[in-house]
């Protein structure tokens, strides 16, 4: 009997970088006005505006502060109620600068490969731009006297960031900035897509050039006791998203790629598709029996596995007759040669399959 998921919600949420132009408009708001706002309009990165309640708001002299709670919808978010916070302050010497600085809870870079410069805190080009353009806004004839330091903050950010893989990446001590259109949708593949290509970048910059792609956590530790000698940020989950991780590997110039998988997703690759979701194209059930002929399984195994809907069916099957390790092993062999003839020479290629307890089956490369 198959599981009942739960509804999955459809209320979007805020980013960290539209939360912050928010609280930075406010604070600065705050400056010209003399007391800062209890709500204020902050235009997003994709144009449209929305009205943000206000937290904490005060003025003290040259120096203005701001909260803005993000609230990220229905998406399963580590950094939903984060408390992003705006301290603005006037630089009399310095007319019409804005300056952006990071400040308690917003990661430091200590690795190429994110766009970021390394040693500066991990605020995103996008929300950068968005953050200035807001201030700008709200500071109006203020800034032809005098400039702006606006430093963003995230009480809760060093723990949050625990939750997230920004110390894989590199980005120490808090959580990022983030955000191309300020809204974020829930369950958004996007956002998934987007922190594969991410740490594929990041793997690029390693020593080794060697990025290991895997489907899921029990994947990744099975591949994390197959190569103890790598750092961690070799290991990059990849999800359904192969394509957009070989690309990015591409790319990035990486010289050895490894994908670690079980047989489900393995066949999925084995029979072309490089977007791997169940929702995107069903098990060939019919390559997995031809592989099971070739292999020399007997013609009742061979119509049972092409008449099943499952990948794990086959290899249990052909487990049952003697022939699991000659067909995890043809199997991954298929996806070597799938994989080789679509990228050609761009990369050495590995694949490790396990079993669904993490043990190690076989393995193929190129």
């Amino acid at each position: 009997m198959s599981e009942e998921r739960p509804a999955r919600g459809t209320r979007t949420g805020f980013t960290t970088g539209a939360c912050s132009a928010a609280a930075a408009r406010a604070a600065t708001l705050g400056l010209v006005q003399g007391a800062v706002p209890a709500q204020v309009e902050c235009q997003l990165p994709n144009g449209q505006t929305h009205c943000f309640a206000v937290h904490d708001g005060r003025c003290q002299g040259p120096q203005a502060h701001a909260m803005v709670i993000k609230d990220a919808g229905d998406d399963p978010d580590c950094t939903d109620k984060a408390h992003l916070t705006a301290d603005v302050e006037l630089l009399p010497e310095q007319p019409g600068v804005v300056l952006l600085a990071g400040g308690v809870g917003v990661g430091v870079v200590t690795m190429p490969g994110l766009g970021l410069e390394v040693g500066k805190h991990a605020i995103n080009p996008m929300p950068r731009r968005n953050i200035e353009a807001n201030v700008r806004a709200a500071a109006g004839s203020l800034l032809e006297h005098a400039g702006l330091r606006v430093t963003i903050s995230v009480p809760q950010g060093p723990e949050m960031a625990k939750k997230t893989t920004n110390a894989r990446l590199g980005i120490l001590g808090g959580i990022s900035i983030l955000g191309t259109t300020g809204i974020v949708k829930p369950y958004s593949t996007a956002a998934y897509r987007t922190s594969v290509v991410q740490g594929v970048h990041v793997a690029g910059t390693l020593a080794h050039s060697t990025v290991v792609l895997t489907t899921g956590g029990r994947t990744e530790a099975f591949v994390m006791r197959e190569f103890p000698d790598l750092p961690e940020a070799a290991f990059v989950q990849m999800g359904d998203f192969l394509r957009y991780a070989l690309g990015a590997a591409v790319k990035a110039g990486i010289r050895h790629v490894v994908i670690g998988g079980m047989v489900g997703k393995l066949s999925k690759i084995a029979q072309g598709e490089t977007i791997t979701h169940a929702g995107r194209a069903d098990v060939n059930t019919g390559l997995l029996a031809d592989l099971a002929a070739e292999l020399g399984a007997p013609p009742d195994v061979c119509d049972d596995i092409r008449a099943a809907k499952t990948a794990r069916y086959a290899g249990d099957r052909m487990a049952g007759v003697g022939l699991g390790l000659a067909f995890h092993t043809a199997l991954a062999q298929r996806v070597v040669q799938v994989l080789r003839q679509r990228y050609e020479d761009a990369f050495t290629l590995r694949v490790l399959v396990c079993d669904f307890d993490g043990n190690k089956i076989t393995e193929a490369s190129s």
